[in-house]
């Protein structure tokens, strides 16, 4: 398979207890939430490392000393480049990254880390389509969206008045891109991990061995 000349983007999370999957939390406890954030994490990180692009970025937040399964983290990202993510807000956070991420001249694909059952092939999909697009947009089932490929970093700055984490988000991410000339190619829907009732729905697609399907078994859901 060769290689495509686009930046694989994760913006991520440190999966620490009491800050990691809250709504989750919710319902398991701050522990059981950020193990399953970590193996979210993790199952990511190795479908973004076995993708065939020419770059890979996490820009990550939040305190690793703290964050569940820290050491295999951390491990982990030895293999990627890693920049800190900066913005008031979500919404700026997600328009920097693609910025600091872009500095190479490469269309950007970002994930976040909440859909471990993504893999290698799937997101080559997505970055062969984003070469002959100015845009692409993977849709997520609660609204939302679980992948956006631009072309330019300047294509994200109309992310910063997009508002975040709501049912319309994608169709109101879709709507700013289009208003300001960029056309959406669609990429595959997918359900993202944000509730107890996600868990399963998830873990169903992804690999039995993978670590989120092993975690939230070990938790009971």
């Amino acid at each position: 398979m060769s290689v495509l000349p686009v930046t694989l983007l994760v913006v991520a999370k440190a999966p620490e207890p009491g800050r990691a999957k809250t709504r989750l939390a919710a319902v398991v406890g701050d522990g059981v939430a950020a193990e399953i954030a970590a193996a979210a994490l993790l199952d990511t990180l190795d479908a973004v490392a076995a993708a065939p692009v020419m770059a890979r970025v996490v820009a990550l937040t939040g305190n690793m000393d703290a964050a569940a399964s820290a050491a295999e983290i951390r491990r982990r990202l030895e293999s990627f480049t890693v920049i800190g993510q900066r913005g008031d807000d979500f919404a700026d956070r997600l328009a920097n990254a693609h910025a600091d991420a872009g500095i190479g001249g490469h269309p950007v694909l970002q994930i976040g880390m909440d859909t471990p059952q993504v893999t290698e092939h799937l997101l080559a999909g997505c970055a062969r389509r984003l070469l002959t697009a100015p845009a692409v947009l993977g849709p997520a089932r609660d609204g939302g969206w679980w992948v956006l490929g631009l072309q330019t970093p300047a294509a994200a700055e109309c992310l910063r008045r997009v508002p975040m984490s709501q049912p319309d988000t994608g169709a109101l991410t879709v709507k700013a891109l289009r208003n300001n000339g960029i056309d959406v190619t669609p990429a595959e829907l997918l359900a993202d991990v944000d509730v107890v009732d996600d868990v399963a729905v998830v873990r169903a697609a992804c690999s039995p061995a993978s670590r989120f399907a092993r975690v939230t078994h070990a938790a009971g859901l």
